[in-house]
Order: C-alpha cells, then structure tokens, then sequence
C-alpha cells in the first residue's frame, strides 16, 4: 500500500487544492490519512479507485 501526497493527488485528480478538501468533507472524496501535526496523504488504490468511479459514470452516460 503507497500514500502520495496532496500534490500528487492533485495531479491524478486534476482538482485544486480547495476541490478536494470540499469533496472530502461531502463524503465523495477518498478521506486522508493523518501522518503528523501538519503532515496527511492519500492511500493511492483509494485515489485510483475514485478515478476508475468517475471513468465508469462517464460510459454509462453514453
């Protein structure tokens, strides 16, 4: 299992900063893991599986 970092996150997701803390707190983002006082990541499978979500929802549309 691999954590990335905000910015990682951000260039998977290509979601701002603010865009992902507001999902986050919405229940429909990937939640962060708390590694210090002012340290979080992001368990990557989670991000890829959000990803992987987005990319389905988008080819039941078509």
């Amino acid at each position: 299992m691999k954590l990335i970092k905000l910015r990682t996150v951000m260039e998977c997701t290509a979601l701002a900063r603010s865009t992902i803390y507001k999902l986050m707190d919405e229940g429909v983002f990937p939640k962060s893991v708390n590694l210090g006082v002012r340290s979080v990541a992001w368990v990557e499978s989670e991000i890829q599986d959000w990803i992987l979500e987005r990319i389905e929802e988008r080819d039941l549309l078509k």
